[in-house]
This record gives C-alpha cells, sequence and structure tokens, in this order.
C-alpha cells in the first residue's frame, strides 16, 4: 500500500476519518447525508475487478462497517435512516471508491440519486467534529 495516491478531488470533498485494513476512510462534506467513503489504498484501481478475490471480499466487509458509522452519524445529527445506498460510480474521480450513504424519505434529492443534485451543503464546525467522532467510533479508526 506503499504506492497508494489518493485523488486530490477527495480532499476537497471529504474529510479523513481514518485508516481501515483495506481501505482509507473520509467523511462526505455534505451535512444534509450522513456518507462516508472508503477508498481501497491500492495503486492503480479503477473498478472492483481490479481487486483480488480477498481484497473485493474486504472491501464488503468495509462497506458493511461503513453503514454501521453512516448510521451513526445520522443519529448524533438527529438524521433518519430508511436506506442506505452503496455505489462505486467514478465517472467524475475514476481513482476505485465506494460510497456509503445514508437516505431518508424527504431527504433534498429523494427518492433519486444525490450526484449532481445541488451543490453540498457545508456541515457546521460542531456537527462536523460530532459527525466525525461517530463515524470513528463505529469504524473503530
Amino acid at each position: 500500500m506503499a504506492d497508494f495516491v489518493l485523488d486530490p478531488a477527495f480532499a476537497a470533498t471529504a474529510a479523513v476519518l481514518g485508516e481501515l485494513p483495506l481501505c482509507h476512510v473520509r467523511l462526505q462534506l455534505d451535512a444534509r447525508y450522513p456518507w462516508v467513503v472508503l477508498i481501497p489504498r491500492l495503486p492503480g484501481l479503477r473498478e472492483l475487478e481490479d481487486l483480488s478475490v480477498a481484497d473485493r471480499a474486504r472491501l464488503v466487509e468495509e462497506t458493511v462497517l461503513a453503514g454501521a458509522a453512516v448510521r451513526a452519524v445520522a443519529k448524533v445529527l438527529g438524521l433518519a435512516v430508511d436506506k442506505l445506498n452503496v455505489g462505486a460510480l467514478g465517472n467524475v474521480t475514476p481513482q476505485l471508491h465506494v460510497h456509503v450513504l445514508g437516505r431518508r424519505a424527504g431527504d433534498p434529492a429523494w427518492p433519486g440519486p444525490v450526484w449532481g443534485h445541488s451543490p453540498a451543503l457545508p456541515y457546521g464546525e460542531a456537527d462536523l467534529a460530532k459527525a466525525a467522532a461517530a463515524a470513528r467510533i463505529a469504524l473503530n479508526v
């Protein structure tokens, strides 16, 4: 994992939460949605098929863990999670990454996708600190 380089786009849109065995983990900076991004720390990845079978299995387990972090973020922010959405799109940022976000009836993009819906709503300083702390506890990072 020494050759791993994070695409700079992630630094502008998501705060560092920590490291899991496979993935670098970030909190997406949109206060409307509890949202975690997993980025496998292996060089040159673009597609799930680029991962070994063992790493794909690890990514699924880390995705489940990220779902618990999303629910923890929602709880401290007073948001409901009616459905966890998981996506690995990569159309804008091709480096392999997985979005795990909590959706709820009536959220700004419901029931459509959040991608491209509207500009992000920044976190306030206190809410960002609460959200990041809750996610780190759930992720054990």
